[in-house]
């Protein structure tokens, strides 16, 4: 997989998504919408803050864990020296905090994210929180130590709905020297009840960040023997391969996918929101339309002109609802919208609309009577007002889900990635949790 073709193609689908989003032709900017900007003001920083991270080509880390599990310890060991505050005491990390490393042999430098303990915040805050710091992280690393406990595989199971790769890191390895990657495996499956476990074995990496002091026997050059305290050196070394495997195998993919997911996320919130704001204005649009085309088609004496007229009646609502949202149609998946119509509208009422716009021409020519003409005229009517207000229903529907897949949009670009990647990769274990953002 060619990792700069798809950051390169990453970086200008994010600077065409921000232009759309931040032009000035944007139904927010002509005339202005103060409501519908203080609505999506951070769903547009969110489009930046994607753009930026393939800018400056940084691969965010962020540690999670309970309390007391080691999260800055193993920083600190993957770091090399002891930058992060850590001990025995619970709450040593209050808040998040960051700090960058260049490893010698990576393709993009690192920020590691350091976490509070996930069970010292309350409730709302601690979900806010979470969600927050892991909508960063282009990869995660969940700090377990010792029996996996309930609590803690529920917030692993909470975790992973973010959509981001994750390494279960099993910390204290030098108090627990019988577990290995199977055991924690089948702790995590034992928790599960029998479903699917929520990581590889592949995904476990055991280490010990901090090991604990052990007392040694030293002696002198006199021949006396003194105990002394010694801190063995930290076993860090298999998560920082991991690390660096994952980072040079992949790490520019994991980039550039997180940030094209972040945007799209951003586009749909946009997109809901909008239609949200304009939904009086559009529902006045849809049956101004219907009102045009029920009386063009009442009137009208050709049947199919009364069909010609409709889809083009119909193609001008989509156009004007996509006007009025100030979102882009895309070709992409419009047989979708085509086929939801056709079956909106339902092959009966068609049949009905021509049989009579037959009878209509047949009143025309002289072979019944005006009465029947104007009824024969208010059902067409009445079908084709109701067709048109169902069309436009289904126009809403594709034009939120439908901005995101124009020929360069962002769930374009995740699906190619998607189509590319090999199944042994972390991004491949992504590739499930997408399928939802298609349009059906």
């Amino acid at each position: 997989m060619q990792e700069g073709h798809y950051l390169s193609r990453t970086k200008t689908s994010l600077q065409e998504t921000l232009s759309w989003y931040t032009g000035n032709n944007r139904h927010w900017n002509t005339p202005p919408n103060p409501q519908l900007q203080a609505e999506v003001r951070e769903d547009i920083q969110s489009l930046k803050t994607a753009l930026g991270k393939i800018n400056h080509n940084i691969f965010h880390i962020a540690a999670f864990g309970l309390v007391s599990r080691g999260k800055s310890s193993v920083i600190n060991a993957l770091l090399g020296e002891k930058i992060l505050s850590s001990g025995p005491l619970n709450g040593v990390t209050q808040w998040p905090r960051s700090i960058r490393w260049t490893p010698p042999s990576a393709k993009v430098q690192i920020e590691f994210i350091d976490t509070p303990g996930l069970d010292e915040i309350a409730g709302e805050s601690r979900t806010a929180m979470a969600e927050s710091v892991a909508s960063e992280a282009d990869l995660i690393l969940f700090i377990v130590a010792g029996d996996i406990t309930r609590t803690e595989y529920q917030a692993l199971s909470k975790l992973l709905q973010s959509k981001k790769p994750l390494l279960l890191v099993f910390n204290k390895i030098d108090l627990y020297p019988e577990i290995d990657q199977e055991a924690i495996y089948q702790q995590l499956k034992a928790l599960g009840l029998h479903k699917a476990p929520l990581v590889n074995p592949s995904e476990i990496v055991c280490i010990a960040a901090e090991p604990t002091p052990i007392s040694v026997l030293v002696e002198g050059i006199d021949g006396k023997v003194t105990e002394e305290i010694e801190t063995p050196p930290p076993q860090i070394e298999a998560l920082k391969l991991k690390i660096l495997q994952i980072l040079n195998r992949e790490g520019k993919i994991l980039l550039a996918l997180n940030a094209l997911i972040r945007a799209r996320d951003a586009q749909l919130n946009i997109a809901r929101k909008t239609l949200e704001i304009k939904r009086d204005q559009a529902e006045t649009l849809i049956w101004k339309y219907a009102r045009y085309k029920a009386l063009a088609v009442a009137l009208n004496p050709i049947a199919i002109v009364d069909v010609l007229g409709g889809i083009i009646a119909d193609l001008a609502l989509i156009r004007a609802l996509a006007s009025l949202y100030g979102l882009p149609i895309t070709s992409h998946r419009s047989p979708q919208l085509w086929r939801k119509i056709l079956i909106n509208l339902g092959s009966l009422s068609l049949g009905e609309l021509l049989s009579l716009g037959l009878s209509k021409m047949m009143v025309g020519i002289g072979y019944e009577g005006v009465t029947d003409y104007v009824s024969s005229g208010l059902l067409q009517a009445g079908i084709a007002t109701y067709g048109t207000y169902l069309i436009g229903k289904a126009a809403q529907e594709y034009l939120e889900l439908g901005s995101t897949w124009s020929p360069s949009g962002t769930s374009k670009m995740i699906e190619e990635i998607f189509s590319a990647v090999s199944s042994d990769t972390l991004v491949y274990r992504l590739k499930a949790t997408e399928t939802k953002h298609k349009i059906n």
